[in-house]
């Protein structure tokens, strides 16, 4: 990859390591559903204005724009809402270190969906290694008695489940624009979540200035931004290349959450942490394939 690329996809990483960190600030005055609507919200509106402000096109088919209403609620609206809820009970550092088993669920479920991509055994062998990671971070949590953290840990595994899933419905979304997919996607989440978070958490409270700072970064930076930003690299650096910010955010989360948020680092944080980044290599494979020399 060239430099400048390198460069967005290291940028990519700390900032959604980042997003733990604002989810935890938000959760001091916000619900978790709410902290996921003002995102998605946020974040549909961002994709919005970038599109009209370029000029293009965004209409689609009601057929597809439903569609897109799921796909929004599977993508963004129940990750972001595991996230949060999962979040009331667990460091951002786990929380992240959690995020980073997307790759290998990934693994499971296209191996299994129809017309998916078939796991080889190193592949497996990373599924293997990123599931260890997840019982070496839950394992302390519940021989300390903490129902409810260890609760947390299975709820915020939901998200990374989300994904996994996600990625192979998206492939019916091949041929639109990218931006305009999100677009329609977060604005569907938008319609998904929000009758949710009124019925069970009513009308938010007033907010603070840093409150609002926090929602405006993680909606509009971390969110559309990001977004925006990771499918404009895409064409250039490739499917495999773009999922190499799922090794930046887990040690991201946990850097910020100690320096910024006073959080604990624990033995397990770590041993967890380098399992899943050892399934992440696995299932990458770049380390380890033969280099062939030039004759």
């Amino acid at each position: 990859m060239a430099l400048r690329d390198w460069i967005i996809i290291v940028i990519l990483g700390i900032g959604w390591g980042m997003s733990f960190m604002f989810n935890a600030v938000m959760l001091r005055e916000l619900d978790p559903l709410w902290i996921s609507t003002a995102r998605v919200g946020l974040g549909a509106l961002g994709c919005w204005v970038f599109l009209l402000v370029r000029g293009r096109g965004w209409k689609i088919a009601p057929r597809r724009a439903l569609a897109l209403i799921g796909f929004g609620a599977l993508s963004y609206a129940a990750p972001f809402s595991f996230y949060a809820i999962g979040q009331q009970h667990i460091a951002s550092g786990v929380a992240g270190i959690v995020n980073a088993s997307t790759p290998a669920l990934a693994v499971v479920v296209t191996h299994f969906w129809p017309g998916g991509e078939r796991a080889s055994w190193r592949k497996s062998l990373g599924v293997g290694a990123g599931l260890c990671g997840i019982v070496i971070l839950s394992l302390p949590i519940l021989q300390s008695g903490q129902a409810s953290a260890a609760w947390a840990v299975l709820v915020t595994l939901g998200a990374p489940l989300c994904y996994a899933f996600s990625v192979n419905v998206a492939r019916q979304f091949r041929d639109m624009e990218p931006v305009v997919l999100v677009a329609w996607a977060l604005t569907g989440a938008t319609l998904c979540i929000l009758p949710l978070a009124l019925l069970s958490e009513g009308l938010p409270q007033a907010l603070s200035a840093r409150a609002w700072g926090a929602l405006a970064v993680i909606g509009f930076v971390l969110t559309s931004a990001a977004f925006i930003a990771m499918y404009w690299v895409l064409p250039r650096v490739g499917p495999t290349n773009i999922t190499l910010p799922t090794l930046i955010a887990p040690t991201s989360a946990l850097t910020l959450g100690v320096l910024v948020l006073g959080e604990t680092l624990a033995p397990s944080h770590l041993a967890g942490l380098l399992a899943i980044l050892l399934g992440l290599l696995l299932i990458d494979g770049r380390l380890f394939r033969r280099r062939v020399q030039p004759a």
